[in-house]
């Protein structure tokens, strides 16, 4: 089975674009899931394996921190590296998403090459 990323963004144009940046880098992803916040994520998490999560940080219903939060409680998903991508570049708040278990981050507007580098250290 290949590999499957799970994109978690409130904006369905920003899920497409971000869908279209990981094709445009050549990262190899067999399967590309969406969820529209955290909870559609979790929710989604129950029942479909990923093997990266790229999240958006300030989203409706359940941001991307609260997200992170609950996510490493859950034994059976809290070691899939998580990507935030975000207009938020502030220190403090990328800080905070890494101690809540972020493998890194990616800062909006970005390039292929950018998800790339980022990423392609985790798959």
């Amino acid at each position: 089975m290949g590999k499957r990323v799970l994109i978690i963004d409130d904006s369905s144009t920003m899920r497409k674009i971000v869908s279209r940046s990981l094709r445009q880098a050549g990262l190899d992803f067999d399967e590309i899931l969406e969820a529209a916040d955290g909870q559609e994520a979790l929710d989604l998490l129950k029942t479909e394996k990923v093997d990266l999560i790229l999240s958006d940080i300030n989203m409706p219903n359940m941001d991307g921190m609260e997200f992170l939060r609950q996510k490493r409680e859950i034994d059976a998903i809290k070691d899939i590296p998580v990507v935030m991508i975000t207009t938020e570049g502030g220190a403090d708040i990328i800080g905070e998403a890494k101690e809540l278990g972020a493998a890194g981050s990616v800062k909006k507007p970005f390039k292929p090459e950018t998800i790339s580098d980022v990423l392609g250290a985790l798959i």
